[in-house]
């Protein structure tokens, strides 16, 4: 079941999704023509900032998220800006929902440490392997790091206390954008690469949307 967020909106907000048949919304009266959200959104912005000059922070984010919501159903902006305000909506309501934001930055992470456990780690920690020869008095080394090896056979057999450990580590050093210096198979070493770009914004995210959320 979904859960939403009350938040202050324009008696025009409502009316117009009212006649886009969403429930719950309060309809136009008889005779009062449905305004649509290029013209609602100017509105929402001269609002946002009259309160902010006033200082009301809980009202002025209300009326900021009513501005981000009529960009997006804007049908005569860009499509490229809508695709960023819905992405943005979706991973944090516009950086006002922090449960929304924290909820996506676990679901990463947990689904990053099991990419490692199944395909990241390899099946056994690389042991690199010094060898040399005696010329006279002379000593020659040299030292060779063997490639991780993939993990072989079933899924279910990765999936250990001590691969969980590892991969967690790994996980949680890529969220503060740090390697974790762990040897790892090509596709970790591609799947750590993806979480330390995504899961820090991810966290800022989050950040951004509790400090709103304080402030409010």
């Amino acid at each position: 079941m979904l859960r939403w967020t009350a938040r202050r909106t324009l008696a025009e907000e409502q009316h117009w999704r009212a006649a886009r048949g969403r429930t719950g919304w309060t309809p136009a009266p008889a005779g009062v023509e449905v305004v649509w959200p290029a013209q609602l959104a100017p509105v929402y912005r001269q609002l946002r900032k009259s309160f902010e000059d006033g200082k009301n922070e809980p009202d002025a984010a209300d009326f900021y998220y009513g501005e981000m919501e009529m960009r997006r159903h804007d049908a005569q902006r860009p499509r490229a800006e809508r695709v960023l305000l819905a992405l943005y909506w979706a991973m944090s309501g516009y950086g006002l929902r922090a449960s929304r934001a924290l909820a996506w930055l676990l679901g990463a992470m947990a689904t990053t440490v099991l990419a490692m456990m199944l395909w990241g780690l390899p099946a056994d920690a690389p042991k690199a392997a010094t060898t040399g020869r005696l010329t006279g008095r002379e000593i020659s080394l040299t030292t060779n790091n063997p490639d991780p090896v993939n993990p072989a056979g079933p899924l279910s057999s990765r999936l250990t206390s001590d691969r969980w450990e590892k991969s967690l580590r790994i996980v949680v050093n890529s969220v503060i954008f740090r390697s974790s210096d762990q040897d790892l198979t090509t596709a970790g070493a591609y799947t750590e690469m993806a979480s330390r770009l995504a899961e820090p914004v991810l966290l800022g995210l989050a950040v951004l949307a509790a400090r709103g959320r304080i402030k409010r």
